[in-house]
């Protein structure tokens, strides 16, 4: 008579945790402690913001799966959708109307996920299609910034102005400004030089925590960092791209500072300003549009890293981890069919190793 085993320890197969809601749920906690300080530093008008946000990317993804016939339930509990919206909010202006974020939340879900077949299958970043989108569609909405004016703060707007702000289009061009990075390049173009610019518009201190006007999460570096590390320690992300791509924008500020320091800033402005942390470890490291092998990931992150700064330098918009995510998006799958992993017993050209009881048969 066979003896009956449980299915759990007869399987060949080794078993772990790893899966899309925990990935997805650890990518979230990272990102709680720069989304809180954000939230916190702009007021109500950024709290519905981010909550208009978040329902418009759960919406677009309801209404995608059940004009597909696919089931809700399990694709929707997974933390996909969620998370595109929560990154899509984290680059918005604090104080944009609530239609951006569910226009760009729209955009994200239907057009750069779901049109290409969900989870797994879209060949760009849906956050940063979104992102560009809006930034090219509305130009106005997006790159008007407000000082920081802490929740609870006399500057702050209450409830019900925060929601005249957020839903009933009311203005606040007394608020608006420019980011650091947008200001720099603005007054570069009229012929001041950083020494004049710089001192009365950052220091590295306001940069690294955040007291500047910015995203509604992407101004705090030092809590984006610290969200990266712990990704990294919990091995979501591998340590690759954010080290290229950090290393380039470094390495490349340092250079021309030494040649130019009056029109070139040096390498910690670039990598305390904008979205570059967030870029480094939440947007580049996305698994799906980044490259498989280690090799390719230090390619990927090292372009990430060229084009943020060319673009920052010298193109027409002073932040480019958007633009330079989604062109190196479309590299992806040529850096995949040129460098790839080397298989097990084989050389990187694929070829069979020779080792030495082989060598010892053919004798």
């Amino acid at each position: 008579m066979p003896i009956e085993t449980p299915a759990a320890q007869c399987g060949p197969f080794a078993h772990d945790t790893v899966g899309i809601p925990r990935t997805m749920g650890l990518v979230m906690l990272a990102l709680v402690p720069a989304t809180l300080f954000g939230l916190w530093q702009f007021g109500w008008p950024a709290i519905w913001l981010f909550l208009a946000t978040l329902a418009g990317a759960l919406l677009a993804e309801i209404l995608s799966l059940w004009f597909a016939g696919k089931p809700i339930r399990p694709d929707l509990s997974d933390g996909t959708a969620l998370l595109t919206g929560w990154l899509l909010a984290m680059t918005l202006p604090p104080w944009a109307p609530w239609w951006i974020g569910v226009v760009g939340a729209l955009l994200a879900i239907v057009v750069a996920k779901q049109v290409f077949g969900g989870v797994g299958q879209n060949l760009f970043n849906p956050a940063m299609v979104a992102r560009v989108a809006l930034l090219i569609a509305f130009p106005l909405e997006m790159t008007s910034f407000v000082a920081p004016t802490p929740l609870f703060s006399a500057e702050a707007p209450g409830l019900v102005e925060s929601l005249a702000i957020t839903f009933g289009g009311q203005g606040f061009d007394a608020f608006s400004g420019a980011t650091v990075l947008g200001q720099v390049r603005t007054e570069l173009g009229q012929g001041e030089t950083l020494a004049t610019i710089l001192p009365d518009l950052y220091t590295p201190l306001s940069g690294a925590v955040g007291t500047v006007a910015g995203s509604l999460g992407e101004t705090s570096a030092l809590l984006l960092l610290l969200g990266g590390l712990f990704l990294l320690y919990k091995r979501v992300i591998t340590w690759q791209i954010p080290v290229a791509l950090l290393g380039t924008i470094a390495a490349l500020a340092a250079l021309m500072h030494l040649i130019d320091p009056e029109h070139y800033a040096g390498p910690l402005y670039h990598l305390v300003s904008g979205a570059t942390l967030l870029g480094a470890f939440f947007i580049a490291t996305d698994p799906v549009t980044s490259p498989v092998s280690a090799r390719g990931q230090l390619l990927f992150g090292a372009g990430c890293g060229l084009l943020i700064y060319v673009i920052r330098t010298w193109a027409g918009y002073p932040e480019g981890v958007a633009f330079a995510a989604l062109l190196m998006n479309a590299c992806a799958p040529l850096i995949d069919h040129y460098v790839k992993p080397r298989i097990y017993g084989r050389d990187r050209r694929g070829q069979p190793l020779e080792y030495a009881n082989d060598v010892e048969t053919s004798r």
